[in-house]
Order: C-alpha cells, then sequence, then structure tokens
C-alpha cells in the first residue's frame, strides 16, 4: 500500500475541517483562554494587503489573454539580484488559447469565494470598520466582486478583439477584478491612517 506516499486530497481536507472545528470549538468557549480572535484594523490590513496582491494577480493573468508587451520585472524589488543568462528588456505575455476558460473559471470562483469572506470581515470587524468610516468602502468592494458573478450566456469563454464582433470575457472580469483591487488599496490605506 503506497497512501503514505501522496495522502489523499480528501483525507487532508478533513484534517483541516477538524482543526478548523477544534479552533472554532476553543473560540466559543469562553473557559478557554488560548484561542483568540482580534478583530483590529492592523490585522485587517495584513489580510486585506493578501487579498489585494491576490486580485492583481488574476488580474494581470486574465489581461494576458489578449496578449500584453510588458517590461521586463523578474528581478525587480532585489537589486542584488542577477540573472544566468541575458533576457530581454521587453516580454510578450499571451495566455494559450485552450487554457483562457481555466483563468475565467479561476478568477470567477476565488471572486465568489472572496464575497463571502468579505461579508464576514464586514460583520466580525464591524466596529473597526464603523470607526474608520470605511463600511461603506467594503460594501463597493463586495458589490464589484458581485459583478464577477453574472450569467455568461456564451457557451464558451470568448476572447475577441477590442471593439469586435465577439465580447471579451477575461477583460470584462480583469476589469471588475481590477476595481475591486484599486478599492481594497484605498480601503486599506484608510485603515492604516489610525
Amino acid at each position: 500500500n503506497d497512501r503514505w506516499i501522496l495522502p489523499s486530497t480528501e483525507s487532508q481536507y478533513g484534517k483541516a475541517i477538524e482543526h478548523l472545528q477544534a479552533y472554532l470549538d476553543r473560540l466559543s468557549d469562553d473557559e478557554d483562554g488560548n484561542a483568540q480572535f482580534y478583530a483590529r484594523a492592523d490585522n485587517l490590513v495584513v489580510y486585506l494587503q493578501l487579498v489585494e496582491k491576490q486580485l492583481g494577480s488574476f488580474s494581470q493573468r486574465l489581461s494576458a489573454s489578449v496578449g500584453q508587451v510588458r517590461l521586463n520585472t523578474d528581478l525587480t524589488g532585489d537589486p542584488s539580484a542577477r540573472q544566468s543568462t541575458p533576457g530581454h528588456q521587453l516580454v510578450v505575455t499571451r495566455t494559450p488559447w485552450l487554457q483562457i476558460d481555466n483563468e475565467f473559471y479561476e478568477a470567477r470562483g476565488a471572486c465568489y469565494a472572496l464575497i463571502h469572506l468579505l461579508k464576514a470581515v464586514e460583520h466580525d470587524f464591524a466596529p473597526v470598520l464603523e470607526d474608520k468610516n470605511a463600511l461603506v468602502s467594503l460594501r463597493q468592494i463586495i458589490r464589484e466582486l458581485e459583478n464577477t458573478q453574472d450569467a455568461v450566456w456564451s457557451p464558451v469563454i470568448l476572447n475577441g478583439g477590442g471593439f469586435g464582433f465577439f465580447a471579451n470575457h477575461s477583460l470584462v472580469m480583469a476589469n471588475y477584478i481590477s476595481r475591486a483591487s484599486a478599492a481594497l488599496g484605498d480601503l486599506r490605506a484608510l485603515l492604516d491612517r489610525g
């Protein structure tokens, strides 16, 4: 039996659910003080930063469906970084045609989950958001993300060009996600200001 080499996904999910349930039980037990949840602005800022980064990544990948010529930023942020071979300054990125729908539905699914997570944030961090006058900003972000869940009436995900005859589903999705990401940055700055 070789099951120990690669544990099944289902068993890993099961363990995660058990650990989460144990944490929730400890969190709801007033006698047990070793599990805490702190609804503070600085904790929320860290989470929003991660979400903003993820949305930016989705937006970039969706935009690549039409092909982009961009500057090579592989070594950005590390002044001592070096490349083993000379690289091109301009890089053309384009999602292969057979993977366009994968990118689209991955982003759509992540946005669906994020809508519910941000609604939970709205509930759990309500006093913090009200104190910073940021509740409306969070609700607007949720509305932008809800637009990503609009019905797709086409049987396939199309990526027509510009103002062409066919829709470009990836760019529409990227637009909604970019707007939500930008609003998240504004919300994060608002919470950071104190």
